[in-house]
């Protein structure tokens, strides 16, 4: 048997508000989108991937991309990039043009957003491992997050969102059932044949894969790029002053 082809798809607009030039931004030294793409294209040469895509409807970023060894087979029209077109549109626009000119179809789709300098490839590797489980469809990473979630009224009131499965009996933490949420800018990997058919990266018999709070910050704001380049340079640091207190909890 072949083995499955997995297109990565790098979805890469130019117009960012939050961050200005956010994609192609120099982020600790780089551009942002030069981290997702060296870690793709690594899984490329290990025969994870099958192909390494940029879709984008700017020609800079287009180039910047090329630079760093992504395809670009074409520009995305702008109908796709602005700030309220669904990426997932111009995902189907990305494959079915795929199909139609190079007769090109994949077995799955795998997005990876640029916003993610600190996803790392055991992220993408166990997304994989995570779809090849029987009854997978779909698989989102997530990260863990605090189990009650509010929204705020105009006059700061709160306001508790996720009622349901939440007991007044709750007084602490520990007692609480745990809480996620999707770390949007991490991976999303499908199946081609259920994402032509459903229309959407989150159909049913979606799994999750958890990956570190610390890691899934999502570069919105300038506070979030920020921390995330404090974060970025001192992560072996991070990472072991985890590891310390983990076998100290362990060993106790």
């Amino acid at each position: 048997m072949s083995k499955p082809k997995i297109l990565a798809i790098i979805p890469a607009r130019g117009g960012s508000k939050g961050i200005p030039n956010k994609n192609i931004r120099l982020f600790c030294g780089q551009p942002l989108i030069a981290y997702v793409i060296k870690q793709a294209l690594s899984l490329k040469k290990k025969e994870v991937l099958d192909r390494v895509i940029v879709s984008t409807e700017n020609p800079h970023i287009a180039a910047i991309s090329k630079k760093y060894g992504a395809e670009i087979p074409f520009l995305r029209p702008k109908r796709f990039a602005r700030d309220k077109s669904n990426i997932t549109d111009a995902m189907l626009y990305t494959l079915n043009r795929l199909k139609k000119e190079e007769k090109y179809t994949p077995n799955y789709v795998m997005l990876l957003q640029p916003p993610s300098p600190l996803r790392e490839e055991t992220d993408i590797l166990n997304c994989i491992k995570k779809i090849n489980t029987p009854g997978t469809d779909a698989v989102l990473t997530v990260c863990p997050t605090h189990a009650l979630f509010y929204n705020l009224t105009q006059d700061n009131e709160l306001i508790l969102v996720n009622k349901v499965n939440i007991k007044k009996s709750h007084n602490n933490r520990q007692e609480m059932p745990k809480g996620y949420k999707l770390n949007g800018c991490f991976v999303y990997l499908i199946k081609y044949d259920v994402l032509m058919k459903t229309k959407t990266f989150f159909p049913p018999r979606t799994k999750a894969v958890v990956c570190d709070a610390w890691r899934s910050i999502d570069l919105d704001d300038p506070e979030d790029w920020a921390l995330a380049e404090a974060i970025f340079r001192n992560k072996n640091k991070i990472k072991q002053t985890i590891q310390k207190i983990n076998l100290e909890k362990i060993n106790k």
